[in-house]
């Protein structure tokens, strides 16, 4: 399972990397990745600096830490 996380944690960071600031819902649909599996891997990249996780209303607002 880590294995999954850190491959997805990848997925997700390119991702952010092209697209900019995406909500959660947008971005476990464009990496095609189930919601659950998303927030372990947002939760490691996060730990180690790398993204910023903004609550919004109803949602959650996710980008690459800029000074990272």
């Amino acid at each position: 399972m880590i294995t999954e996380i850190g491959i997805i944690a990848g997925d997700i960071w390119h991702y952010l990397d092209q697209h900019g600031d995406v909500t959660l819902s947008k971005l476990a649909s464009g990496i095609d990745k189930n919601r659950e599996n998303v927030l372990m891997s947002l939760g490691w990249l996060a730990r180690e600096g790398h993204v910023v996780v903004q609550q919004t209303e109803g949602d959650y607002k996710i980008n690459l830490r800029k000074d990272a």
